[in-house]
Parts: C-alpha cells; structure tokens; sequence
C-alpha cells in the first residue's frame, strides 16, 4: 500500500513539474516564473514552502518527545511571518528583480554586496537542505524499506529533475500542491486523533509487521539489596550493572541490569523455528551460519535461545523493586549490532514506545471522543502520567558502545509546560551559570526563528513571482493564514503520537507517520506520500535560491560581464545539480539528528547574515555598501563558526560536550546582534572618512 501511493504521488509530483515547467521561458521564467503567478496560488505555495520536514516530521516529533517546549518552535516559526508582513514583502517587491541581492543593491550598485548576498544565500540554503535530506532519508527507511542512504538519493534525484526541467514555475505548483495537501490530511489526522480519544489501553503498535498484536513491556519482581536482584527465572544471571548518574550530584537517578536469560524456541509450520523477543517473532533456520550468530540450549528436551538484554530497576510502589524490560542497541568491538539480544538483520526494528500509564479518575481507562480543547486539558491534568520515551549510552565492561531506550513515566502537568527541553529552572545539583545558560539558549533560539523567517531565501524568492506588491501582500496574508492553522495543528499530532503510543525511541521524526499508522495502512500511506511532496517542495525551493544566486549574483560579478538569459538559465540547471549532489552527502552525514533542530541552525545563519542588512537599507538611510558587505560576511562567518563550536557539534566530534568553546547550541543571541553593530559601525565610519575627505 506504501509504495503504491509513494509511486502515485512520484507520478502526480512530476506530472504537475513537466506540465508547468513548459511555461519557463528564459531566465525571468526559470527563475521567478515571469512574475506571473496568482497571489492566492502563491500564498499556498508560500505554506508548501515554509512547512518544511521540520514543521511537519520535527515539530511533531519535537512535542512528542518534549512536550510545550517542542511546540515553542511552532511558535517561532509562525511569529516571524509578522516581519515578513509587515517589513519586508512590499519592499522586497519593490526593490528586486531576481534574488534578496537586488534589493540590497539597488541603490548601491556595488559588486561586492552581490557577491556577499549570493555567497549568504548559497551558505543558507545548504543548511536548510541538510533537514530535509535527513527527513527525506527517515521517511523512505521505513516507506520503502531501503536504507537512509538510498532514500536521500532517491529523494535528491526527484528533486533535482523537478528544478532543472521546470524552473521555479514547476517549483511553485508542485509547492502549491504540497500546502494543500499538508493542511488537508493534517487537519484529518488531528480529526482523527481526537476521535479516538485518550485511552490507558493504548500500547505500542508494530512497524511494517502485519498481524503482531499490542505488546506491554513485561515486568519481574525481584528481591534487592543494593546489589544483584534475585530474579524468578530459568537459567537467568546478572552480567552487569550499570547506574545513570545525574552529572551534578553524582547520585543515581536510574539504575539497569543487564540479565542473560532463556527464552522458549517454537517452531512453524513450514519447518522454520521461531521465538518471540519483546512481543515480536523472529524466524530463523538452524543452518550453520544462524548457529554462529545464536547461543541454543536445551534443558529437559526444549531447546532455548539464550539472550541479553537489559532490564530497568524501578520501585513496585509497595516498598520493593521490580525489573522492567527495556530496549537496547549493542554495537561489538568486531562492529556486529545487536538489537534486544538477537542480530540486527534478524530483529529489524524496535518496538514503538510511548501511551498514558494512567488518565484522571473521572475518565478510568478512556476519554471516548473528545473536544481539541478538553484533550489538551485532560493532558495537562497533574493526574495524568504519560511514558515518555528515554535513553542513555555508555561503553559496557566488555567494550561495546550500548544504547538503552526506557519510558520514564511523566505528569501530564509537567509534560505541557516549557522546561523539558529548555530547562528554566534550576535542576537537581545544577550550577546557577548552568541555569542561565539553560535560559540564554531559549532566548537564543526565539530571537533566530522570529528573525529568520523574513531573510530566508526561499521564501524572499516567493515574492519576485508575483506581478505586484498588492499581491505579494495578499500573497503573505494567505501564507500566514494557512501556515498559522497548520501549526496549531502540530500540537494534536504531537500529541497525539504519544498518547497512542506510537514513538520510534531511535528517532522522533518519524512521529506524525507512526500516528498515521495506528489508524491504518492507508492513512500512514497517505501522510507519507505528504511527508516525501514536503521534502520535494521545500527542497525545489532552496535549490532554486541557490542557483539564482550563483548564476545571478556571484556568476557575473565574478567574471565581470554579463551572461545572457540562456546562459543565465544553463548556468542555474548546473548549479541545481551540483546543490543537489551536495545535499545529498550532507543528508546522509547527519542522518542522527533532530530535523527542527538542525532547521534553527539554517535560521540563526539567515537571520545573522541577512536580516540586518536587509533592515537597515529599508529603514536607515546611512547604511554604506562596505557596512552591508561587512554585515553579511560577520554573519556568516559568526554563525557558522559558533555552530561548529557549539556543544552539539563537539558531540558528533567525539568530543565531551561540556568541553565545547561555545556553550550555547543556538548562536543568533550572539551573531544576530554583531551583525548589526558591525553594519551600523561601519557605515558611521565610512562617512565619517567621506566627510573627511570632502573637507580637505
């Protein structure tokens, strides 16, 4: 069913690319569709645009693993569309022709400021592709069942093929189609979430395996001391143990076990054995090769597969301990992966996590249907807990690098306000400089998504395909109205997804699908064909900024003289491609990390490099072409080299976080304000020098 809608949706993308592409004609129509566009068409193609994977895998995610504060980018991203209306959309049309350079320059003229605004275009639109690889990559896995890898280039491969054969007047109806699919299927999605209503009952469902039924995480009373646990089963022992310290107090906050443990063999009917680990049927032959890889031993005349894995220690609310099973990924010193005690190719995925442990006493066990606003108070209530997905690493004593995913039961209460992921109070043993920095960071990463929005490129770009400023403000208008519903409509999806337990604990963004699936095959079809347009619209967009910036911008300046239109055109197409293959390899490098997370990274580097000059020519008649130059270049330079200084990055290093230059992951609340002290200092002091020059 996935495939085929995948397959339909591929169809219907390039239908629509190479049935609008054939009214691109010269450089005004591959770059900016001849101004042709309709305000309404482009203000839904503005919402196809800006609702990224990042709005619609990330945010999801986001609120699911964090709750209020995964929302707070919702908040951000909406909040910046009000400069975008009220500063930038009648001056950018105003003042352009092709790219945010022209509106820069027009009253300069000056070389320099379009190669700076060409090379901040092409360094913002690399960052923001990045996201949309990686979610492209996160999709495809489990749509298709191929590797990140191969979805990323499938995915890079559409893209490219829409902008070098279409142009932006492709670019914008294949946006178009995507901002009215996105608010369609969101809205029926969040229909349906409340439809259903929250349950207690709720479990994890299976990924991609038909007919597996719900499965609840298997719990042992034990007998502990302080030690080893005593544990009621056949031919169990305790291997290791290994205790969560929290970093301030040193005291332990969670406390795991890893047990070697049999595990009953079955067989089936076509000769095949098989045995259930975490609820899930693993089959397997016992041929030579399977043998190395699996420990069998047979007690009384049953054969029993010998596994470890690791089980969580937590207080049976009545004085004493029970164990409880976790999830774990075990990677060998000889690279062999080792998903819940049995071989990765033979196990595949994990099983989903998240649910309500427990509803208000009012409720019992279910809600029924519900009202949007009742769920939201309902999950807020102090008396409901949520399993909120966890996890810790660590070098076991045998040398393997071990990943333990557990649930961590939660209060509703705790889960919907901010401080989860943006702690603004102080936590156990926390340092005040720690606490500030907590704070600091949130404030730096509102400042960038309030800020970013109106300098990103892709949407600047939107607003040379209109014929007028009348519709580039009708234009924004609708965007904002579409875009604005789309975001309130992340939080039941968010929601949504942990209450009906559908959470991959390896990856969060994959959160709206999986809720998608938990009401059929269809739907998660469908939301993910959406998903894969997303990608493909938000993609188009970018690649389409850069190759007008570099055919455009640094192209001319470089070689000083001017290209004509079909060169211009040619040169765009090449560019496309060469953007493409570079996302491409970015998608798969950063494949592990949050698709939001790394979207605030593209908007830090926007709003440093170019809101502030964007600003201040509109507003400030002082502004000098050296201090616009300057301005830009600051802000890409501090941007980019405090995100690879950050905390985050020193982490991918290899490196202890703690021990980064840059204690912030979000640099805006530093590289936003340079940018424009520099701007304004240098002006002042070029006419000063003016001045001075005049005088003598």
């Amino acid at each position: 069913m996935a495939i085929v809608v995948f397959i339909i949706f591929v169809i219907l993308i390039l239908a629509i690319s190479f049935r609008s592409g054939k009214r691109s004609k010269g450089a005004g129509g591959f770059f900016v569709a001849n101004s042709s566009i309709n305000w309404g068409v482009n203000g839904i193609a503005f919402a196809g645009s800006y609702l990224s994977v990042a709005s619609f895998l990330g945010i999801c995610g986001l609120i699911a693993f964090f709750g209020f504060d995964g929302f707070l980018y919702s908040i951000g991203f909406l909040a910046g569309w009000i400069i975008a209306l009220f500063v930038i959309a009648e001056p950018m049309k105003r003042r352009g022709t092709f790219t945010f350079s022209d509106a820069l320059n027009e009253s300069f003229k000056k070389p320099g400021i379009q190669l700076a605004a060409g090379l901040s275009i092409l360094v913002v639109s690399l960052f923001y592709i990045v996201p949309q690889m990686v979610g492209a990559g996160v999709l495809m896995e489990p749509l298709l069942g191929i590797p990140h890898a191969w979805g990323v280039i499938i995915v890079g491969a559409v893209v490219i093929l829409i902008v070098t054969t279409g142009g932006m007047t492709s670019t914008t109806y294949v946006q178009f189609f995507n901002g009215g699919l996105l608010l369609t299927f969101a809205a029926v999605l969040t229909a349906a979430v409340l439809t259903r209503g929250l349950q207690t009952s709720a479990h994890p469902v299976p990924v991609n395996i038909s007919g597996l039924e719900n499965y609840a995480y298997e719990q042992l009373a034990v007998e502990w001391d302080g030690e080893d646990p005593i544990v009621d089963l056949p031919g169990v022992s305790v291997q290791e143990r290994r205790a969560v310290l929290n970093p301030n107090t040193g005291q332990e906050e969670q406390v795991f076990f890893r047990l070697s443990r049999l595990v009953d063999l079955g067989a089936t009917e076509d000769g095949d054995t098989v045995v259930r680990v975490k609820g899930h049927p693993v089959h397997f032959q016992k041929d030579a090769q399977t043998m190395e890889q699996l420990t069998i031993e047979n007690h009384d005349g049953r054969d029993y597969l010998r596994i470890e894995d690791w089980w969580q220690l937590l207080p049976d609310g009545s004085g004493g301990y029970l164990l409880e099973e976790t999830q774990s990924r075990t990677t060998s010193t000889s690279n062999t992966t080792i998903v819940n005690g049995i071989p990765e190719d033979m196990f595949g995925h994990m099983r989903l996590v998240g649910g309500i442990a427990q509803l208000p006493q009012e409720y019992d066990q279910s809600t029924g249907t519900i009202g949007p606003w009742k769920i939201l108070s309902v999950l807020s209530d102090e008396d409901t807990r949520l399993k909120r997905p966890r996890n810790t690493s660590f070098q076991s004593e045998n040398g393997e690098q071990v990943t333990i995913h557990y649930q961590q039961a939660i209060e509703g209460s705790v889960f919907m306000r901010p401080g989860l992921m943006f702690p603004l109070e102080p936590r156990p043993g926390e340092s005040r400089s720690a606490t500030i920095l907590n704070r600091l960071n949130f404030i730096s990463l509102l400042a960038t998504l309030f800020l970013g929005t109106a300098a990103l490129p892709h949407i600047l770009i939107r607003y040379y395909t209109v014929p007028d400023v009348d519709a580039a403000r009708k234009s924004t208008i609708v965007a904002i109205a579409g875009i604005g519903l789309f975001y309130i409509l992340t939080m039941y999806l968010g929601v949504g997804a942990i209450a009906n337990g559908a959470l991959n604990p390896e990856s969060n963004n994959m959160s709206a699908p999986l809720l998608a699936r938990s009401f059929g095959e269809f739907l998660f079809a469908i939301i993910s064909g959406i998903a894969f347009t997303t990608v493909l619209a938000t993609m188009s967009g970018l690649i389409m900024a850069a190759s007008g910036a570099v055919a455009h911008d640094l192209l001319e300046n470089i070689f000083k003289k001017d290209f004509s239109e079909k060169a211009k055109v040619l040169t765009g197409r090449i560019v496309s491609v060469v953007v493409g293959v570079i996302g491409i390899i970015l998608g798969i490098m950063f494949k592990d990390m949050n698709v939001s997370f790394l979207v605030g990274w593209a908007f830090a580097v926007a709003a440093s490099a170019n809101l502030p000059s964007l600003l201040v020519v509109l507003f400030w008649k002082k502004a000098t072409a050296n201090g616009i130059i300057a301005s830009i270049l600051t802000g890409i330079v501090s941007s980019v080299g405090l995100i690879l200084l950050s905390p985050d990055m020193w982490a991918r290093y290899g490196l202890n976080p703690a021990n980064a230059p840059m204690p912030l992951n979000q640099p805006g609340i530093i590289s936003i304000p340079l940018s424009f002290a520099v701007l304004v200092i240098v002006s002042l002091l070029g006419q000063k020098k003016q001045a001075a020059a005049e005088t003598v």
